[in-house]
């Protein structure tokens, strides 16, 4: 299950536009960086950890959709650098903690042993995703690669808000409870993947 892997042609095609407007603008690709990041974070906690579990994924979900915009913007300018690469995944991993903190957050109120698995699965899947994406990006610092694993950052996302959204239309808390342990077993498999790639490689390269 790799939704972010498709998804790419879609946001290049479907926001394309926006980039090339905000460009004759002169608005730089940093100032749409961190503006999504503000947005992010500001909505998490602003909305879904307060259990607006329908306007909060619905709006994230909307931030998500627009995350390339500034890649798009910065190989529009022909800007596109290390320092923009840097900024992008670090912005990332403000918007990620804040999502999944405020989903943890949220499921502190659900009561039972229903509860205290929900919980576990969203607490767990903090610290997490944030490995995946480490694991990634150190392999990269030493001359590696580690673009594998059966979720990826949008995957987590979607997955994850999905389950929010599903229980605040109706549907039973169990469904969150499910695709929050499925984000959860899949970032950890995603981890030891990344780890046996770059394992391989460095044999590989040791020869």
């Amino acid at each position: 299950m790799v939704i972010g892997q498709h998804g790419r042609g879609f946001s290049t095609v479907a926001f394309g536009p926006v980039a090339r407007t905000l460009v004759r603008w002169h608005v730089s690709p940093d100032v749409v960086t961190v503006g999504g990041t503000v947005a992010t974070a500001a909505i998490a906690f602003g909305l879904l950890a307060r259990g607006h579990l329908v306007a909060g994924p619905l709006l994230l979900g909307l931030v998500l959709l627009t995350d390339s915009i500034d890649g798009l913007m910065a190989r529009g300018m022909g800007r596109s650098s290390p320092w923009g690469a840097f900024l992008d995944s670090t912005m990332d991993r403000f918007g990620d903690a804040s999502v999944y903190l405020s989903i943890a957050l949220v499921t502190i109120a659900i009561p039972g042993a229903l509860g205290d698995w929900t919980f576990g699965f969203a607490l767990a899947i903090v610290p997490l995703a944030l490995i995946v994406s480490y694991a990634r990006s150190r392999a990269e610092s030493v001359g590696f690669t580690a673009a594998v694993g059966i979720a990826e950052r949008t995957d987590r996302l979607i997955v994850s808000l999905l389950g929010c959204l599903l229980v605040g239309l109706g549907l039973p808390t169990w469904v969150l409870t499910l695709l929050l342990g499925y984000v959860a077993v899949a970032s950890f498999i995603t981890v030891i993947q990344r780890m046996a790639t770059v394992y391989h490689q460095a044999a590989a390269h040791a020869h």
